[in-house]
């Protein structure tokens, strides 16, 4: 409706609660706990293709819980804080471009920045200026140009529209043959790379999720 609308942002306040549907659902299918992962991961990614694929910028929030490990201290594990935790599945900000964390005092830090504009500044308040260096930065990767080779006229992408073309690819192969023609973009995006890679896995092989697979982005 937003899209059909015209709108050029929209927030979705927050994703938080897509997680908690989803678990809930999990909970009341009966059978194999694990193996039932396979009903809910589907709807996990047709969310996040949703996301990734509108035409419209898309800002998302998400609740943040405690984190906790356990640690062993004279033979017993003892759980110990370890900081802040989102509520959504583990992983998921590697689907973002830019990822700000938020304090209790509205102080953000970058945790992720495919932009370079916020990633090891100090902590600051988001502002009206904020937003306007995100948009400048949007505005430079939305148009592709030409290279003439003496083979062929390949399309050259920026480093975000290889980005989303990640997010988009729908196997293995094709994930692989992006890899290899954006070699100047290996050390930024192969976290990107493998975070697609394993999520293609988990998807055809649901069964089998501690799996790797063969291919590794180097």
């Amino acid at each position: 409706m937003c899209e059909k609308a015209g709108i050029e942002v929209i927030i979705l306040d927050s994703i938080s609660h897509c997680w908690d549907y989803l678990l809930d659902y999990h909970s009341s299918l009966a059978g194999n706990s694990f193996t039932n992962w396979a009903k809910i991961k589907p709807l996990e990614k047709l969310f996040m293709d949703k996301i990734l694929q509108c035409n419209a910028h898309i800002i998302t929030t998400m609740r943040t819980k405690q984190d906790y490990v356990l640690n062993q201290k004279d033979g017993k594990f003892i759980p110990e804080k370890v900081g802040l935790k989102s509520v959504q599945r583990d992983g998921l900000d590697y689907e973002f471009t830019l990822v700000f964390d938020v304090d209790i005092k509205h102080h953000v830090v970058s945790s992720k920045d495919r932009t370079g504009l916020f990633m090891g500044k100090p902590e600051f308040i988001i502002s009206e200026s904020t937003g306007s260096k995100i948009l400048s930065w949007c505005s430079q990767g939305t148009s592709t140009h030409l290279q003439s080779t003496s083979q062929n006229t390949k399309i050259i992408l920026s480093e975000r529209e290889v980005f989303e073309h990640i997010q988009m690819c729908s196997s293995i192969t094709e994930l692989l043959d992006l890899y290899k023609s954006y070699p100047h973009y290996h050390n930024s995006l192969r976290p990107d790379f493998e975070a697609r890679k394993t999520n293609l896995i988990n998807i055809n092989n649901p069964n089998n999720i501690n799996k790797n697979g063969h291919t590794k982005f180097q």
